[in-house]
């Protein structure tokens, strides 16, 4: 039988100055989810490519809660084609994926590689090398110039970096939140995705959970497309959150080789 995952969250927000927001926490192809607000109102659903969507809602003042439960058997999904349109999308420079401008940090060995999957798998063991993990260490406004100088950052840094280093050399690649069970400490993940031989499959320099067991909530070209939390109108204070994603199975080992695809 299949392992089944499941997915809880909760954070609060403070309300300064009414007006919409946008709410990203979905799961993709979740078999059962319940999004609750503290809040009265209903919300519009919006539907993004590759399996993002928001819940958009008008915020009244205030403090509020949100909450999210979600549960999906983890089936091993069918690889999904690169198109045409997302390597015209996905090899260009992004806010935070400053691929134009990284030249000069690029390893030569890396580039002389011959092949799109062995430079992407030498580009994850590169920066999880060259990269600490520190919790707290980056700036909303870090890029992947400044986390390489830097030497250090978070999850969504090392994403960073790995898409950009691969869309230097022309291969496709996107940013991707997930939930990870097992990953410490526990919270929404950043990964990314790299097209290899014409499909997308999963990569994360972090090593900090098993790519098998990670559900998808979302998929842009950097971390300014994926927020789970956007104001579109309106201010509020973000006051903290809770994750916890887990699986009913033992977690496979993967030692960051071999092929993944993300569902």
């Amino acid at each position: 039988m299949a392992p089944r995952a499941t997915v809880d969250v909760e954070f609060a927000i403070r309300v300064t100055e009414p007006g919409p927001a946008a709410i990203s926490v979905a799961a993709a192809h979740a078999d059962t989810e319940e999004l609750t607000v503290s809040w009265h109102g209903t919300s519009r659903t919006v539907e993004f490519a590759h399996g993002t969507r928001a819940e958009v809602f008008d915020l009244p003042d205030g403090e509020h809660r949100v909450t999210y439960h979600a549960e999906r058997v983890l089936t091993e999904p069918e690889p999904e084609p690169v198109t045409l349109a997302d390597v015209a999308v996905f090899t260009r420079p992004s806010r935070y994926c400053p691929s134009d401008r990284v030249a000069g940090l690029v390893p030569p060995e890396i580039v002389q590689l011959g092949n799109a999957r062995g430079q992407v798998e030498a580009i994850v063991r590169h920066v999880h090398r060259r990269l600490s993990y520190v919790v707290g260490s980056s700036r909303p406004v870090d890029d992947a110039i400044d986390t390489l100088l830097a030497g250090e950052g978070v999850c969504r840094d090392f994403a960073h970096v790995c898409v950009t280093l691969c869309r230097f050399l022309d291969i496709p690649a996107r940013y991707v939140g997930v939930y990870a069970p097992g990953l410490a400490p526990m919270d929404f993940h950043a990964v990314f995705e790299a097209a290899v031989d014409g499909h997308w499959s999963v990569f994360d320099a972090t090593r900090l959970a098993p790519r098998q067991t990670m559900l998808r909530i979302s998929t842009g070209r950097d971390a300014a497309d994926t927020a789970f939390l956007a104001t579109l109108g309106g201010e509020l204070d973000f006051l903290g959150s809770t994750v916890f994603a887990t699986t009913d199975a033992p977690l496979p080992v993967d030692d960051g080789s071999g092929l993944v695809v993300l569902g």
